[in-house]
């Protein structure tokens, strides 16, 4: 398929890449296209950034058919731009849309989409280290229909936004809250796929850890609530006995392209590395014992998360001594040197834009 082209009559003033939060600005155009089952996917365009018109009936609004990837575009010291991972970013996608009966897209051509989105907007991806230019690809149901089932019609697009540091406290121990009262997600639902409906799950546990001073939550399984599975927006990692584990994917947590990273990266490292089911009361009784050390998230947003405090009903684990472990350290180092172009791509993991 040709991609049609449409220019911005009025770009908008770049942002001070100093000054940049996470996911408020958007840059000038975004990438457009249609699902019909008629004609599959069709009529691909780069257009200006504008509102997407919609029904009230659209189906979307309604039943949260929808879909979406996070990913992003990281200027290097030579001035090129280049992307981290995204065909797996693709694959994800296409997973996520068999689960929500969605059509999925072709994988090549949806990053050829992208790198002609990111050649236009070239001059959106910000300078300032550790910043960059966030991408999300979404596709949502479109029919105006009020039936329970799945949309005939969809949209799919990308959008673009250039960000700072996700968190604003930056690459410092977070504060995290284990929810007793929620469960986001269950082995068989949508756990494992990247769909809206899992964070709206989320949103009320996440008001009560924030009202208790914590940045996310901590959640446990669904049926259970013993074993530990991930937090709102990032799997999580544990070194315990100087062994490197992190929950395995049981069909409830999203299967994170960082969450991959850092165990690629610890096993070309030679780290011990486990994934497995660990309960709440294990990593209690790790920390009692001396032998939990380290405690981090991984994610695209904030690549890695050091997490300095977990609290489970009156119980306060304090890790280390409020500072960044080592562990936590070497893997943020390792990945953004890699995601700027800073240090050699070991695994073929880059994908050149400009």
């Amino acid at each position: 398929m040709k991609i049609a082209i449409t220019m911005s009559n009025s770009p908008k003033p770049k942002p001070d890449d100093s000054a940049l939060g996470f996911g408020i600005l958007f840059t000038d155009h975004m990438f457009n296209m249609d699902y019909h089952p008629d004609e599959g996917w069709h009529n691909p365009r780069i257009e200006p950034y504008r509102p997407i018109e919609m029904d009230p009936a659209t189906m979307v609004l309604h039943y949260g058919q929808a879909i979406f990837e996070g990913l992003k575009a990281y200027r290097t010291g030579a001035g090129t731009v280049q992307l981290f991972r995204p065909k797996d970013n693709f694959k994800r996608l296409n997973r996520s849309a068999k689960a929500l009966c969605i059509p999925e897209v072709d994988e090549t051509f949806a990053l050829d989409a992208l790198k002609n989105l990111l050649h236009i907007e070239k001059d959106w991806v910000p300078k300032v280290p550790e910043t960059s230019l966030y991408v999300r690809p979404t596709i949502i149901a479109m029919d105006p229909f009020l039936g329970v089932r799945a949309s005939y019609t969809y949209r799919y697009f990308i959008m673009l936004s250039p960000v700072g540091a996700y968190y604003a406290e930056g690459f410092n121990p977070i504060k995290i809250w284990v929810t007793k009262d929620h469960v986001r997600a269950v082995r068989g639902g949508m756990g494992e796929a990247k769909t809206p409906g899992n964070y709206a799950a989320s949103l009320l546990a996440a008001e009560k850890a924030l009202k208790e001073g914590y940045s996310q939550v901590l959640w446990l399984d669904g049926v259970e609530q013993k074993y530990v599975e991930e937090v709102g927006s990032m799997n999580i990692f544990f070194i315990i006995n100087e062994e490197l584990i992190t929950p395995s994917l049981s069909g409830s947590i999203l299967p994170g392209i960082t969450r991959n990273t850092v165990i690629s990266l610890a096993k070309i490292w030679g780290m011990k590395v486990t994934e497995r089911k660990i309960s709440i009361g294990e990593l209690i009784e790790a920390h009692e014992s001396g032998i939990l050390t380290e405690i981090f998230g991984s994610g695209t947003a904030a690549v890695i998360s050091p997490v300095g405090e977990v609290k489970y009903g009156g119980k306060i684990i304090t890790i280390g001594d409020g500072q960044v472990g080592p562990n936590a350290g070497k893997f943020f180092k390792a990945i953004t040197d890699i995601q700027y172009g800073r240090a050699e791509d070991p695994m073929e993991w880059i994908e050149p834009v400009t």
